[in-house]
């Protein structure tokens, strides 16, 4: 690829659930919760998706590491949890997250037209996920048939380490020959998406309102209020912020025009920019 062009960011690498499908990430929240009640201990959903972004068997280690969960595990087995517990909760997690991806995996509204919009900037597309290989393969097939095909996608097995190493970002930036990091947007929905653009040395921004931070599906979030939508989104946006994010959107489809400013001002390296009106 020539890396010489107008513009200085020419590649996007997206999350999948939470960013560019599964609106909330409603389906690894249901399948974590579900392992949980197997084993006779309850977790809320704040504390099923406050590792989001890990890969999967990280995920069920940071939970069990949460005082209040490790705790319910003792109350529950007079011990505490081993490695043994993790490859058997890891194991029985597969198939439910498989199950769940079936019923959540719908693209968020108007991506094909943002992707499209973006592809129109001579931008390429990469999709990167914790999921383990048969997730995102699953993903990828239907995210697909609806319309999103990213032009490479890298999931959690495909490197020594998952988020908020920086792996799965230089790996797609190899395998579509883009250099250097300030040449590439990564765009999730998580502290850990933030943590890996800013690993990798790229602009890392974070979307708000199919964020797991905000946790609601598309129809709990249209039903909010103006106030209480606005309230959300600015909760979330301040968590990326707290990260380290260049910037937080509301929304995905607010994602060209934050581009576009970065391209204009022809800024050499990443830096904050404010997550409304896109001004220094």
């Amino acid at each position: 690829m020539n890396n010489e062009t107008a513009n200085p960011i020419r590649l996007v690498v997206f999350d999948w659930a939470g960013t560019t499908i599964d609106f909330g990430s409603q389906a690894p929240a249901a399948a974590f919760t579900s392992v949980f009640a197997a084993r006779g201990i309850e977790v809320s959903g704040d504390e099923s998706r406050a590792p989001m972004g890990l890969n999967k068997r990280e995920h069920l280690i940071a939970m069990l590491r949460q005082p209040e969960i490790a705790k319910r595990w003792r109350e529950v087995y007079q011990k505490d949890w081993t490695d043994d517990d993790i490859d058997a909760m890891y194991h029985e997690f597969v198939p439910l997250q498989l199950k769940a991806i079936e019923q959540f995996a719908q693209l968020v509204p108007r991506l094909t037209e943002i992707v499209q919009q973006l592809r129109d900037r001579n931008l390429q597309i990469a999709g990167t996920t914790g999921y383990f290989r048969a997730a995102a393969e699953a993903v990828a097939e239907r995210a697909a048939a609806a319309g999103f095909a990213p032009d490479t996608n890298i999931c959690a097995d495909d490197v020594p380490q998952g988020r908020p190493a920086p792996w799965m970002i230089y790996r797609a930036m190899e395998r579509l020959g883009v250099y250097p990091p300030s040449a590439v947007v990564k765009v999730g929905d998580t502290v850990a998406d933030i943590q890996s653009g800013l690993s990798a040395g790229c602009w890392s921004i974070g979307v708000c309102d199919s964020s797991s931070l905000t946790g609601l599906s598309v129809e709990q979030f249209a039903a909010l209020t103006e106030d209480q939508r606005r309230d959300q989104l600015a909760q979330t946006a301040a968590a990326f912020r707290a990260a380290g994010s260049h910037a937080a959107v509301d929304s995905i489809a607010d994602l060209p025009a934050l581009i576009d400013t970065i391209n204009e001002r022809s800024l050499e390296y990443p830096q904050v920019i404010d997550p409304v009106s896109a001004t220094l």
